[in-house]
């Protein structure tokens, strides 16, 4: 359940600030699309080349595969040397020096295979692929030409043998010959000596040269163990590596989206005000008896009377309706109505609560206990005169209730202002006028000051039923509220629930109200009213 809330909440956040993360994303994309097409396009051609498998006599065929792995690495890592690119920038056409040339060059290997992609990045797409060829050939020649070296000095080794060999061969055949036909058993021996010499010697050299056959066999098939599998090629055009214009726009779309959201999220951290009937359970510990909408701008104070079809009328309906639900096993007679601090609208909510009580056939008086700043009379538009002041100092209410606009319901103004207000309100004489006021009412209702600019409502709370927080959606911060519950509890108070006042259409339970009761519903209501009145015509 738990992480149910939370989700919703998380919800709430991005719903709240949808216009934010929209136009983050939004500014982030075009400036990324815009960028992106200042910047000067990029081509990349790639060469492939083959490293054969190495020729290892009296091995395995998977060691030999393992050397031209190993090869090729070494191989990847010589391409992107200064010998190799030096050759390349002296050719005609490159204009740079190695070291521009290999910031551009990008060598790898591909996994499991004898190939190294060799790749050129340049402004210039025709360009990029002539590089890319250069630098494999040049590296297939400088490759040839180590291997041919590396070779070299032993072929000669064996090459000078094979001569000194051929001389000895040559000199000792020329001493058989000269001998002739042996006279004497010493000549013979010598000939026998001779002969034997000069078939060492001819075995040898047949050792020697096929030695030489099979390392000038094997210096060839070093020399020629890299080639070109696939030529690089000029790419398209519109085919560029960067920028990606598309990759990018999406891509920094999706950043700033990101970005706007944690700077929501941060800012609904920091931000510890009461804006969700969520944050109302969980801050103070009340539950949400109402939800009740922004006022349209020129819209009276008394939207109750003025626009009974409206939404925040609605809301006012459903307010009552938890009121007198809130407290079954003991009624509510006289219900006290404050808030945290100024102007958050609790004048306004105590005239529409007890206009829709009476709309609802109770008999209400809405008395103005506010005698610092007292509004009741400008909502209802009545003169103040005499009003509460006078009724708790002269001990009558005689001729102070005026009628209000909505039948079923008097207004007790708040009268002159006293210079001890929280005395009067502190009185017995106060607590006899509201026992006397139920007596003939069904429901009092009283607008009082705010709770901690003064201990007015602490010192009525105690003498009422029940007391009912308003609290403005967005402005009332957390700690200040909590304040205002602790006072009032600190008396004895039963504070029955909050409201949530001014809030903002899509957020919380108002959302529900401006759905269903919003202006298309009004005016769907106004048009059924309409069809009910009118009578309908025979056939």
């Amino acid at each position: 359940m738990e992480e149910g809330l939370d989700l919703r909440r998380y919800a709430a956040v991005l719903r709240r600030w949808w216009w934010l993360i929209i136009g983050c994303a939004l500014l982030a994309a075009a400036s990324a699309y815009a960028v992106s097409t200042q910047l000067t396009p990029v081509y990349k051609a790639s060469v492939t080349l083959l490293v054969h498998q190495a020729s290892t006599s009296g091995t395995s065929d998977y060691a030999a595969i393992l050397t031209s792995e190993r090869q090729a690495r070494t191989y990847a890592e010589m391409i992107t040397e200064q010998p190799v690119l030096e050759a390349v920038v002296a050719q005609p056409g490159f204009d740079m020096d190695w070291q521009d040339l290999a910031s551009r060059v990008d060598v790898e290997l591909v996994q499991d295979t004898q190939l190294i992609r060799l790749s050129v990045e340049d402004t210039d797409n025709a360009r990029a692929a002539q590089a890319a060829n250069a630098i494999a050939a040049a590296f297939i020649a400088q490759n040839k030409a180590l291997q041919q070296e590396r070779y070299a000095e032993s072929l000669g080794s064996v090459r000078q043998q094979m001569d000194e060999l051929s001389t000895l061969i040559e000199q000792t055949q020329a001493a058989i010959d000269n001998m002739g036909v042996p006279e004497t058993a010493q000549q013979e021996a010598e000939l026998s000596r001779l002969e034997i010499i000069l078939a060492g010697y001819r075995t040898s050299y047949v050792g020697l040269l096929q030695s030489y056959e099979q390392m000038r066999l094997t210096a060839a098939q070093t020399a020629d163990n890299v080639s070109v599998f696939r030529q690089a090629e000029a790419p398209d055009l519109d085919d560029p590596v960067s920028p990606r214009k598309m990759l990018n726009t999406a891509l920094a779309g999706a950043v700033g989206g990101l970005l706007a959201v944690g700077v929501a999220f941060l800012v609904e951290y920091l931000d510890d005000t009461i804006k969700t009937p969520e944050d109302v359970n969980r801050a103070l510990g009340l539950d949400t008896l109402g939800v009740i909408g922004k006022l349209a701008k020129g819209t009276e104070e008394l939207v109750a009377v003025t626009r009974p079809l409206s939404p925040v009328s609605e809301a006012f309906r459903v307010l009552r309706t938890n009121i007198r639900f809130s407290s079954v096993d003991k009624p509510i007679r006289t219900l006290l109505v404050t808030s945290a601090g100024p102007t958050e609208g609790k004048s306004t909510t105590a005239a529409n609560l007890a206009a829709v009580m009476a709309q609802a056939g109770l008999k209400a008086i809405i008395v103005d206990a506010d005698l610092r700043r007292p509004r009741l009379h400008q909502v209802f538009g009545i003169h103040p005169r005499g009003g509460l002041t006078g009724s708790l100092l002269e001990g009558t209410m005689d001729g102070r209730l005026q009628p209000s606009q909505v039948e079923g319901l008097a207004v007790l103004p708040a009268g002159e202002r006293p210079p001890n207000p929280s005395e009067l309100l502190g009185s017995r004489r106060l607590r006899e006028l509201l026992g006397l006021l139920t007596q003939h009412v069904d429901v009092v209702v009283i607008d009082s000051p705010p709770v901690l600019p003064v201990t007015d409502a602490a010192v009525l709370a105690q003498s009422v039923d029940g007391v009912l927080l308003v609290i403005d959606a967005g402005e009332t911060r957390r700690g200040i509220a909590q304040h205002a519950v602790e006072s009032l509890r600190q008396v004895g108070a039963n504070v029955i629930g909050a409201v949530l006042n001014r809030m903002s259409a899509g957020k919380g339970g108002y959302y529900y109200y401006r759905e269903y009761y919003g202006d298309g519903g009004e005016k769907r209501k106004q048009r059924e009213h309409k069809k009910q009145k009118t009578p309908t015509q025979p056939r």
